[in-house]
């Protein structure tokens, strides 16, 4: 059976993510306790369903520390089970629960809202390690709906790649395994026919392929996640995230990106993802 647990900070996304798993088949559970994850897995199994869903509540304290070690259980015993942790900064949960209006998990009329995401962080601290950290800061609904079924959908693969172009001027992405600093290379956004274009575009590419400096970045990065991949494959990772940073995010780093997911498409599979760009995450 395929296992997915989904966990994270209130208001990042756990029930879209959960009602997505649940749309394209999953049994979804949320919020169950640890004790009774074995015995559920062992009977859906008996009945043949092929795809489990479960939320993980930070207010269920032993269900968090006994988490790790049961999903290693259940994957020795053949099963196939992944860990995602969804996250997103401060100042995004406050204006969610601004929005929805809806009281935190964790308060109990004596703790503000942000000492509830400070508490909720720390209680979930013991499970980010061996999680898949998606951030949702400025995803939409939509992008996570897209990131979810991708990741899910892929997780019969040994490992994914997943390579993510970003701007430094916005910080780096949460989620990232390896960080590449591509703002010493020539700059597109200085010729004002490239200027509205991105790293997608045949010009801009013209432009950075004939740049000598630009190909030698791409076969150093190249050769690097090559040579390391199989000791992230040897750690029984599901799931390594390279990241690719410029300026913008939006010329440099996204060719990279697109040129280094050509590079490892295949086995293991690759996911692509923009932030800065408006289609970011799908």
């Amino acid at each position: 059976m395929r296992i997915t647990l989904v966990t994270g900070l209130s208001g990042s996304g756990k029930s879209v993510a959960l009602n997505v798993l649940e749309d394209e088949g999953a049994y979804c559970v949320d919020n169950l306790p640890a004790s009774v994850l074995e015995p559920l897995v062992v009977e859906l199994a008996g009945r043949g369903q092929q795809h489990l869903a479960v939320g993980i509540d930070a207010r269920s304290l032993d269900t968090v520390a006994t988490l790790p070690s049961r999903v290693a259980a259940l994957r020795a015993t053949g099963h196939e089970a992944h860990l995602i942790y969804l996250d997103a900064d401060e100042a995004t949960l406050v204006e969610r629960f601004s929005e929805t209006r809806r009281r935190h998990p964790l308060s109990d009329g004596s703790l503000t809202l942000e000492e509830c995401i400070a508490r909720e962080r720390e209680l979930l601290a013991p499970l980010l390690e061996p999680a898949h950290r998606i951030d949702t800061t400025r995803m939409s609904s939509a992008a996570l709906r897209a990131r979810v079924l991708a990741l899910t959908g892929l997780a019969r693969s040994h490992l994914t790649l997943l390579f993510e172009s970003f701007a430094f001027k916005r910080g780096l992405p949460r989620d990232a395994d390896l960080v590449f600093d591509v703002r010493c290379l020539p700059n597109p956004h200085y010729d004002p026919r490239l200027r509205p274009l991105t790293g997608r575009d045949a010009p801009v590419a013209a432009f950075l392929e004939a740049e000598p400096s630009v190909q030698r970045m791409l076969a150093d990065i190249r050769r690097f996640v090559r040579e390391w991949l199989p000791a992230y494959v040897g750690d029984s990772r599901s799931y390594l995230t390279v990241a690719v940073g410029c300026t913008g995010g939006r010329h440099r780093s996204v060719y990279i990106v697109e040129q280094l997911a050509r590079d490892f498409a295949g086995e293991p599979r690759a996911l692509v993802r923009h932030r800065e760009l408006p289609e970011a995450g799908a």
